[in-house]
């Protein structure tokens, strides 16, 4: 293939077209990735020019059972803990990193009593002190599914099992949904899905807590905005965040890339849907219990700093706590936000939506004062559409995989007395700073692909934003002055001064 570009022209009129241009190929990782291709070897080598009629073995077919594959494995990992670990002994489930929060939930949230959550309120024998159960609704409607599901019995520990086996298949219906949307969102790009499928933090955290919920519907939403059905993807954006908050953040990008592109209805209907979908969900609980619907949102702003944030090493090092943990954190995430603001407006192409939705929830993580190590579900599908660059994401995903073994040899340290059996607080600290440097990393190649669009690897083949939708070859109505393509003084013109940034390689034909 010639390494020539060529220009990227702007519609002259009529809707922006959302499909990728007939004849473009299927991209194969194993064909432009030089690590995909190595890897590869292990099971045969690159893909040939015979290999294009695969007949049942489809991206997404071969996506869905790796994915299946990557969560049996994660399972397995936790066998140690589900034989034992959980119940008889504090460290143990330390010591074998497999600690999870579903089985000790089960009784310590009033599931086992069979205790409606934010309706009934937590007896303090149980839960510690936890009055309400602290997660959004739609989560807290999922763990009670889940409880109702849970055979009874006079056992705890065997209905704290199966608890965690029907939560694990719930989840596991989870994953492969996020999978599969992920391989459907760049329609010329499936093959870029195996990165989720196959990422060894996926498998290590997936069983931890209930954040593959909210990781499901952000990453469907994703894939409703790329067909242009900004409503549809509106109101699973609403469901993710009554699963979980950060999904939120993504209204942010898409405010700003509508915005830079003139895209104002597409924007409302996924604002109001989100709304909507959010409101449906959390209204009826407001209205009727409204101290167990608040204690999530109370229970986020009371939380001191804690573990996996950068707070915490000031915290340690300078031995006093920070008080004004939440106001620091917030300015940080503002200026971050308008940082992420003027690249948007300035990039010589407007930036592509996975990038921008990745980088404000890498902005979240790193300035929060708590990491749990389940957090980086949120980012691995959005990493993934942002930079399908296999050793980018390996590197980040060692990083992350040292921060998963660090925080329980940390708490294991903690809990086993005198003996201190573990990671000490000054090795936990190092594996912090490796988890914030392997993002920060992959944070400055996707903004190295936003001010120069000709690195984009998604850009290679002249696509535009394949995950756009509405957005995707849009012409852009507002950039700041001097920079980016400036906008014509007619706003209903489609044409500007300065023309494309050029990037991609022609095809064969």
């Amino acid at each position: 293939m010639t390494s020539a570009h060529h220009q990227q022209q702007a519609p002259t009129g009529g809707a922006p077209r959302q499909r990728a241009p007939r004849g473009r190929a299927e991209v194969r990782p194993t064909e432009h990735d030089e690590v995909a291709a190595a890897g590869s070897e292990l099971i045969g080598g690159p893909a040939g020019r015979r290999s294009g009629d695969a007949g049942w073995w489809t991206p997404v077919r071969v996506t869905v059972l790796v994915m299946l594959a990557t969560f049996a494995l994660g399972m397995l990992q936790k066998l140690p803990c589900y034989n034992g670990a959980w119940f008889f002994g504090q460290t143990s489930q330390y010591a074998h990193a497999c600690y999870s929060d579903i089985p000790h939930l089960y009784q310590g949230r009033g599931f086992a009593d069979g205790l409606v959550p934010y309706f009934d309120r937590i007896p303090e024998d149980v839960s510690g002190g936890m009055e309400y159960l602290e997660y959004p609704v739609l989560t807290g409607l999922f763990m009670k599914i889940a409880a109702v599901l849970t055979p009874g019995g006079d056992d705890i520990v065997h209905r704290e099992q199966i608890y965690w086996m029907v939560n694990a298949g719930m989840l596991m219906v989870c994953a492969v949904i996020t999978a599969v949307c992920v391989s459907r969102t760049h329609r010329t790009r499936p093959w870029d899905a195996l990165l989720v499928a196959m990422a060894p933090a996926f498998a290590l955290n997936s069983t931890i807590n209930w954040d593959l919920l909210a990781v499901a519907l952000t990453a469907a939403a994703m894939l409703m905005w790329a067909r242009s059905r900004p409503l549809a993807a509106g109101v699973l954006i609403g469901l993710a965040t009554a699963a979980k908050l950060y999904p939120l953040l993504i209204l942010g990008p898409l405010l700003l890339l509508c915005w830079r592109a003139g895209r104002w209805r597409a924007f409302g209907a996924a604002f109001g849907g989100a709304v909507f979908s959010w409101a449906a969900v959390n209204v009826p609980v407001m209205l009727t219990a409204w101290d167990g619907w608040q204690k999530f949102y109370t229970f986020s702003q009371e939380r001191p700093v804690d573990f996996g944030s950068f707070w915490l090493i000031l915290s340690q090092r300078t031995g006093s706590a920070i008080e004004d943990a939440n106001t620091y954190a917030m300015v940080l995430m503002v200026l971050g936000c308008a940082a992420l603001a003027a690249v948007t407006f300035s990039a010589p192409r407007r930036p592509r939506l996975p990038q921008l939705a990745f980088l404000v929830i890498a902005l979240f993580v790193l300035t929060n004062k708590v990491y749990s190590p389940q957090y980086v579900l949120w980012l691995i599908p959005l990493a993934v559409l942002a930079r399908p660059r296999w050793r980018d994401f390996l590197i980040w995903q060692a990083c992350e995989v040292l921060y998963f073994l660090g925080i329980w040899m940390y708490l294991a340290y903690n809990a086993s007395g005198d003996k201190h059996h573990g990671l000490p607080p000054e090795g936990y600290q190092f594996v912090i700073l490796v988890h914030l440097v392997g993002t920060l990393y992959l944070c400055a190649v996707v903004v190295r692909d936003m001010l120069l669009p000709e690195r984009d690897v998604v850009r290679r083949d002249g696509s535009d934003d394949p995950a756009g939708g509405v957005l995707d070859r849009a012409p852009d109505r507002f950039v700041l002055a001097g920079h980016g393509r400036r906008a014509s003084d007619d706003s209903h013109a489609p044409e500007f001064e300065g023309g494309y940034v050029r990037w991609g390689s022609p095809s064969a034909g």
